[in-house]
C-alpha cells in the first residue's frame, strides 16, 4: 500500500518537483512520466541528447517541463539541469531514473521519511538488489561505491548508487559539484557531508526484471575508470585541503 503523506504535512515541507534525466530511454520513459504526473507534482524532462525515438515519445505528453540538450553531456549534468529549471518553482527535487526501474510512487515514501524542520537529501535504498535477476556489476558497484563515498569522506550508506532520491532547493545545486555524468550521484553525497547537508535512507522498491526492457547506459569498464577517478579527487581534497575550506568552495 503506498504511504500518502497529508496535504497539511506536505505544505509543511514545501514544494515538491521530479526531476528525470533520459538519454535513449524510448520503451520505458513515457511508462515513467505518466507515473510521475500522476502524483499532481511538477515533472521536468531533461532529455540529455538522446538518439533514438525518446524525444519523439515524450514531446506531445501534457503536463511536462521538457528541456533538451543538443548532444549528450551525461547524467549529472542532465540533473542539474533539471534543478536550475525545479528551483525556480520548488524547494525539493525528486530524481527518478527514466528506465523503469523504479515505482515512482514510492517518492511518497522518501517524502515521509524527511523530518521536520530539516533540509535534508533522501537516498532511495533499493529493496532487491541481490538474486540471479540483478546483474553481478550493479551489485558489485554498490559495495564498490559505498566504501569509497565513506573513505572520501561521506556518510556510511547501503546504496549510494541509487538515482531515486530527494535533493532539496537551492542547496544541491550550491553544493559544487564537479562531475557531470554517472560520478555526479556519489560525488554530491560526498560534498553533502563535507558541508554539513544531512543525508539519510528510505526503502524503495526496485524492478530489475528480465525483458522488461530496461536499458541502463552504465559501462563497467568505462564507468569503474570514471568513478576511481572521481573518488581520487576527493580523496586528495580531504587529505590535503581542511574541512573549514572545503565547506567554503
Amino acid at each position: 500500500m503506498t504511504i500518502t503523506p497529508s496535504k497539511a504535512r506536505r505544505k509543511t515541507k514545501g514544494k515538491f518537483s521530479f526531476v528525470i534525466p533520459v538519454f535513449n530511454h524510448q520503451e520505458k520513459v513515457k511508462d515513467v512520466i505518466t507515473a510521475c504526473l500522476k502524483l499532481g507534482f511538477p515533472v521536468f524532462v531533461v532529455d540529455d541528447g538522446s538518439t533514438d525515438a525518446t524525444a519523439e515519445r515524450i514531446k506531445h505528453i501534457k503536463g511536462i517541463h521538457l528541456i533538451r540538450h543538443n548532444k549528450n553531456r551525461g547524467k549529472g549534468a542532465a540533473i542539474i539541469t533539471g534543478f536550475l529549471e525545479a528551483v525556480k518553482i520548488s524547494d525539493w527535487a525528486i530524481t527518478v531514473d527514466a528506465d523503469g526501474q523504479h515505482n515512482p510512487s514510492d517518492a511518497m515514501h522518501l517524502i515521509s521519511a524527511i523530518p521536520d524542520n530539516q533540509r535534508t537529501i533522501v537516498v532511495g535504498f533499493r529493496i532487491g538488489m541481490s538474486g540471479n535477476h540483478v546483474h553481478w556489476t550493479s551489485s558489485f558497484g554498490r559495495k564498490f561505491s559505498n566504501f569509497w563515498v565513506f573513505m572520501a569522506g561521506g556518510r556510511k550508506l547501503s546504496d549510494t548508487q541509487s538515482g531515486f532520491r530527494i535533493y532539496p532547493l537551492p542547496e544541491a545545486i550550491e553544493l559544487n559539484t564537479k562531475a557531470e555524468r554517472f560520478q555526479f550521484e556519489v560525488e554530491i553525497l560526498v560534498k553533502a557531508a563535507w558541508k554539513g547537508v544531512p543525508v539519510i535512507e528510505a526503502p524503495v522498491s526496485v524492478s530489475y526484471t528480465p525483458g522488461s526492457g530496461r536499458v541502463s547506459h552504465f559501462r563497467p569498464c568505462v564507468d569503474f575508470f570514471r568513478n576511481s577517478r572521481t573518488f581520487c579527487r576527493l580523496i586528495v581534497q580531504r587529505i590535503f585541503i581542511p574541512l573549514s575550506v572545503r565547506k567554503r568552495l
